[in-house]
């Protein structure tokens, strides 16, 4: 999937700045200049659980930072 993406992408005239995890294919990080593609295997997906992270609600503490 990553390399029929990437063929894709080239084509498209998208220049790949990037790639990690190819050989493994556990988890392939596609650098795309202004997007970034992650490809997971489902049980690596479901491992990490990276939608939790988007899911926050609307209690969740904040910090704010200020600068003197």
């Amino acid at each position: 999937m990553a390399q029929n993406l990437e063929v894709k992408l080239k084509k498209a005239g998208v220049t790949i700045l990037g790639r990690e995890g190819v050989k493994q294919a556990d988890w392939v990080l596609l650098d795309a200049c202004d997007v970034i593609v992650h490809l997971f295997k489902p049980e690596v997906r479901e491992f990490y659980g990276l939608e939790r992270m988007w899911s926050a609600s609307a209690n969740d503490e904040s910090i704010q930072v200020s600068v003197d």
